[in-house]
């Protein structure tokens, strides 16, 4: 009897977990073997770090477990990749080796906060999960002056999210009633809100923020954080909190096993292939272009998608059938009001060859689908 054919799984975010349970819905563990390897044992919705900072959620409430994918017979080993082998088809952590007959790459975007002088020092991580309890409480002790918030490269994850964190500050400032003694700045380097979104949905979102009295400033350019001031390239501007989007650059075992240069990302075409045979990749680890020098977003739905994409096409070839699937390029992001609203951005990344993006009306039943969104992730997947 013939060994049965082994998935292995890198990283356990949307990418990852859409693409083992796919894979085990669809087969027995008879038929297929799966295991999962991340760093950390959770799984948590990113935009759920949001709820957190304004108090509505704590972060034990957030989280599934990668434990629990062992009831469905889907391997999980908490542990580091330290370097990945083609020739050989195997992965190494800091304690084993793992050998794969398949691999999927979903270890997404490692914050990278170092890359800006004086960020780490002076300013705080809007992305790190470690920090969202100390930036609720500076948050709840501010009575005046100016909130900065930061986008510091390029592409970043959750694109619509740094915006809803300023209307939800804003949100948080009115409620105790300080929000008035209180301006908030927001800094970007593109010229306009949501360059991947295109120029009309840019801008609704400025008009959005702007009827808040949030001001918009584009093209900064950082080069560095000192003591309550940033310094761009072109210009300065102080603050008496900063709240930063660091940079993002793929895991240091993506650069050394040669998938991807120097502070990019594995580039991919809609069969999530990779150069290597039975190697895939997926999700924020990715760049996926498309059209007009853009490519699709990193966002938990994109990787979903492109997970359930790859893992069709696994299953094809371990049953010697042709049918390969390429990933559609649609899905859809939240982005909150502060107003027990939300609206959704909808996007097509392959519309007739080119993005086509467009924002709904911000209403009470799109903020429950955003919560109902987590809620089936969390409820399926684990």
């Amino acid at each position: 009897m013939t060994d049965i054919p082994h998935v292995v799984i890198l990283g356990g975010g949307f990418g990852g977990l859409s693409a083992a349970n796919e894979l085990r819905n669809s087969l027995p563990s008879s038929e297929i073997k799966i295991t999962v390897i991340d760093k950390k044992d959770w799984f948590m919705v990113g935009f759920a770090k949001l709820w957190i900072i304004n108090g509505t959620r704590t972060f034990e409430n957030s989280i599934g477990s990668l434990k629990e994918l062992q009831k469905k017979d889907i391997d999980f080993i908490k542990d580091e990749i330290t370097s990945i082998n083609f020739k050989n088809k195997d992965v190494e952590t800091k304690s084993r080796k793992i050998s794969f007959d398949f691999l999927i790459i979903s270890m997404g975007a490692t914050l990278a906060p170092q890359k800006i002088p004086g960020l780490q020092e002076n300013g705080f991580n809007l992305y790190d999960h470690n920090q969202l309890t100390d930036i609720r409480n500076k948050l709840e002790n501010i009575e005046s002056g100016k909130i900065a918030i930061s986008i510091m490269g390029m592409p970043y994850k959750c694109p619509p999210a740094p915006f809803e964190a300023s209307l939800l500050i804003d949100s948080m400032l009115r409620k105790r009633g300080v929000r008035d003694a209180i301006e908030i700045h927001f800094y970007s380097p593109a010229p306009i809100t949501l360059p991947a979104a295109g120029p009309e949905v840019s801008k609704q979102i400025l008009e959005l923020v702007n009827s808040q009295k949030i001001i918009f400033h584009n093209s900064c350019k950082i080069k560095s954080v000192e003591s309550k001031k940033l310094i761009f390239e072109n210009s300065e501007s102080e603050f008496d909190l900063l709240l930063a989007i660091p940079p993002h650059i793929a895991p240091k075992a993506i650069y050394d096993c040669g998938l991807a240069k120097e502070s990019g990302f594995i580039i991919i075409d809609r069969d999530c292939k990779t150069s290597f045979e039975n190697v895939f990749a997926v999700g924020d680890v990715t760049s996926l272009p498309v059209a007009e020098n853009m490519a699709v977003p990193k966002a938990g739905i994109f990787a979903e998608g492109e997970g359930i994409i790859v893992a069709k096409n696994i299953i094809s070839i371990i049953q010697s059938k042709n049918d390969f699937l390429l990933f559609d390029g649609k899905g859809g992001c939240f982005i909150e009001s502060g107003r027990d609203t939300a609206s959704v951005i909808e996007v097509d990344m392959f519309s007739d060859d080119k993005p086509s993006t467009n924002i709904t009306k911000s209403t009470s039943d799109n903020l429950f689908k955003k919560i109902e969104f987590e809620r089936e992730r969390l409820s399926k997947w684990f």
